[in-house]
């Protein structure tokens, strides 16, 4: 679970109730005891029902979970994901909040199911990128961990990859190499080196420096992806990028890279539908 995610949770409500959520507090008693119920209103993989505990506690421990379904089931509409039970004004000011996050971690999770699925087969896995909501980043990430895809980089401190403009800036690949080699060394970080690559004559480049873990291949056309995974020939891990769609996914795939990042799966998702009712 997400380590700062109280600190978050704390500011979502800030943004949300500001100094009081007066629809509420004017109509509704506050000793008034109620159930509300998550309904799903769209086939999809849940995601956030964890997140949901953590903000109905932060906001009223008196709120009580009853939960029937988990995170990472496969879910159809009508079911029921959990009923929550406790003062109806908690219910109320709680309800927008865990449903914005459970819409959005359920998009992701479901979208990259769908990916992981058209993968099958193939030894390549799916990977999302820093293309995240800010202050979100985290719970899209663990969205996509749900729904069965893997973790690039959670940001710019846990693995060194050097861009095109690295290289650019740095003057040549070798020379980016190098540096970051050396500033691993100079400052004690066990980091993985991963280096883009945009054609053919980079590769050999990066082949004869040495010293990454994994190329990435920039915008390479499926038939030259191919070659270039013959060229690497297993020396080091492979990862395709850039313009790589649902629909060419599996051509990509079949080339045999060990990766393909797709920024897709949190930066323009549809959230998935659901509803929180109250039980009558």
């Amino acid at each position: 679970m997400i380590d700062n995610l109280d600190e978050l949770i704390k500011l979502w409500f800030a943004e949300d109730i500001g100094d009081g959520d007066h629809t509420t507090l004017s109509c509704i008693p506050a000793d008034a005891i109620g159930q509300s119920q998550l309904i799903i209103k769209e086939n999809g993989v849940l995601a956030g029902v964890e997140v949901a505990k953590r903000i109905f506690h932060a906001f009223d421990p008196k709120l009580q979970m009853t939960q029937f379904l988990q995170d990472g089931d496969f879910v159809r509409i009508g079911d029921i994901a959990f009923v929550v039970e406790g003062p109806i004004q908690s219910l109320l000011q709680t309800e927008r909040l865990m449903l914005n996050v459970m819409q959005r971690m359920s998009g992701i999770a479901t979208r990259t199911a769908q990916y992981v699925k058209l993968l099958e087969g193939t030894k390549t896995r799916v990977l999302d990128t820093r293309k995240t909501t800010p202050g979100l980043r985290l719970l899209e990430k663990e969205a996509v961990k749900i729904g069965g895809g893997c973790n690039h980089r959670i940001g710019l401190y846990d693995m060194i990859l050097l861009k095109d403009n690295h290289v650019d800036f740095a003057g040549g690949i070798e020379k980016a190499i190098n540096r970051a080699k050396e500033y691993c060394k100079a400052k004690g970080k066990d980091l993985k080196i991963e280096i883009e690559v945009r054609n053919f004559d980079e590769i050999r480049q990066v082949m004869e420096v040495g010293g990454v873990d994994r190329i990435m291949l920039d915008n390479f056309s499926p038939a030259d992806t191919k070659k270039a995974v013959e060229l690497i020939a297993g020396k080091y891990e492979t990862e395709s990028s850039g313009g790589i769609t649902f629909d060419t996914l599996r051509e990509y795939a079949e080339c045999g890279v060990d990766f393909i990042s797709v920024g897709a799966l949190t930066h323009s998702v549809k959230s998935l539908d659901m509803s929180f009712k109250a039980v009558k």
